[in-house]
């Protein structure tokens, strides 16, 4: 017998019971679709952080006071982005402590070493803007006028950066300068901030998605000298949030981190074991989100794959009735001649076919399912504002239609098995 021959008649066996191959389908489509729609939700997610993490700059190092956020991403390490780049880098997330604070003795510490290029020493806060009767709350951002431009990766949409004269002129974000108010607030008007008046001199470009994290982000702050926010905010004077530190070359990021710890704990005067401060890159940061959402992408499809494992139950359940429906014509082929192989042929590629077809199916569900959610904003992220994307990638979907071909394959050894061991004699005489 040739193989199309076998083909044919395994085609024909599944159009033969429509209705029972429809069901026997439907539980390998819901389980591939459920496979693939929620792989491509993590994917999409973590290509999502990923581009927000992007614009921090890899050789960008974020000193911030307290050791125990620097512990793990989603422990007690918080991420905070206030400024869509290194101005605004990822930083240990500030909280009201005891630890000691930063001072410029740290940041002289840290532009003391040789692989620095810039430092940018950072006061968070927030206050009320006043702008034609209107009040709007904001945050604030002080920052090194003289270096900030030299490390942040913000854009400019008009105006210029701050200077080292500035002391009560502001860059503010795009959400600030065209939607937070009524009238949208142009380069030089007079704003007035925690009853402290101000000139606008630049107003950044729109940030995006790219520059969110934790809710905070460049389009809703305002950047001033430090100095200047440590007047208007709760910040204590002479004391900083982050220090952010450009190194000369992305090569020696690790190796400077090693040397700056070295160089701070002496500073500090404290060890390993009480060790009050913090160092981290965009690049540990990515790394760690990524090892995180692809551990918790995995375990949901695991899942997930459980209800293909429910579909395989039901496309073994179908061969096995196939082939008590089958018994006689089994003999009749074993009688003309069709070989153990022959019979088990046929039925190894019913049960493919299922697979297969099911795959094909599911994965056209799954893709649909997945950009439906995405589009609709369904999916949410703690680190992200808005709706997550998807991301259906053609690797998944040949992995998706060979795991599930396999499955099918699988499913249908021990029916085929057991109808290539029927013996001719009695296969005929079966009723």
């Amino acid at each position: 017998m040739q193989l199309k021959n076998s083909f044919r008649l395994s085609v024909n066996s599944i159009m033969h019971r429509r209705l029972r191959s429809w069901l026997t389908l439907l539980g390998i489509i819901i389980g591939v679709a459920a496979v693939v729609s929620i792989i491509s939700i993590g994917t999409g997610a973590q290509a999502s952080v990923e581009e927000s993490l992007s614009g921090l700059g890899a050789d960008m190092i974020t000193i911030s006071p307290g050791h125990s956020r620097a512990t793990g991403f989603g422990g007690s390490f918080r991420m905070r982005i206030e400024g869509g780049g290194p101005s605004g880098a990822a930083s240990a997330g500030t909280d009201d402590s005891d630890e000691p604070a930063l001072t410029k003795r740290d940041s002289s510490v840290i532009e003391s070493n040789p692989n620095i290029e810039y430092v940018n020493e950072t006061v968070s806060g927030r206050g009320t803007l006043v702008f034609l009767a209107e009040e709007a709350g904001v945050s604030i951002k002080g920052v090194n006028p003289v270096t900030w431009k030299e490390i942040s990766t913000l854009e400019l949409e008009s105006g210029r950066y701050l200077s080292a004269s500035d002391s009560t002129a502001i860059v503010i974000g795009n959400r600030i300068a065209n939607d937070l108010f009524k009238q949208p607030i142009t380069i030089g008007r007079r704003i007035t901030i925690e009853d402290r008046a101000f000139t606008v001199v630049g107003i950044l470009e729109e940030s995006g998605s790219g520059g969110m994290m934790m809710g905070s982000n460049s389009d809703s702050t305002v950047y001033m000298p430090y100095s200047t926010a440590w007047e208007i905010t709760d910040a204590e004077r002479n004391t900083f949030s982050t220090i952010e530190a450009k190194v000369t070359d992305v090569e020696l990021v690790g190796e400077t981190m090693e040397e700056l710890t070295q160089a701070l704990m002496l500073s500090r005067k404290v060890t390993e074991q009480d060790q009050d401060f913090s160092i981290t890159s965009s690049q540990e940061i990515q790394e760690q989100v990524a090892e995180t959402t692809g551990t918790l992408t995995l375990f949901l499809a695991a899942i997930a794959a459980v209800s293909l494992l429910v579909g395989a139950v039901g496309v073994a359940n179908s061969m096995f009735t196939s082939v008590l429906e089958k018994t006689k014509e089994i003999g009749i082929l074993k009688a003309l001649g069709a070989t153990n192989n022959e019979i088990l042929t046929i039925f190894m590629i019913e049960s493919g076919l299922f697979g297969f077809v099911g795959g094909v199916m599911g994965v056209i569900l799954g893709t649909l399912i997945s950009f439906g959610m995405g589009s609709s904003g369904i999916i949410s992220m703690p680190m992200m504002r808005g709706g997550a994307s998807t991301l259906v990638t053609p690797e998944l979907i040949v992995v998706a239609i060979l795991l599930s071909t396999f499955v099918g394959i699988a499913s249908g050894v021990m029916p085929a098995r057991a109808a290539a061991k029927l013996k001719p004699v009695e296969a005929l005489r079966y009723e």
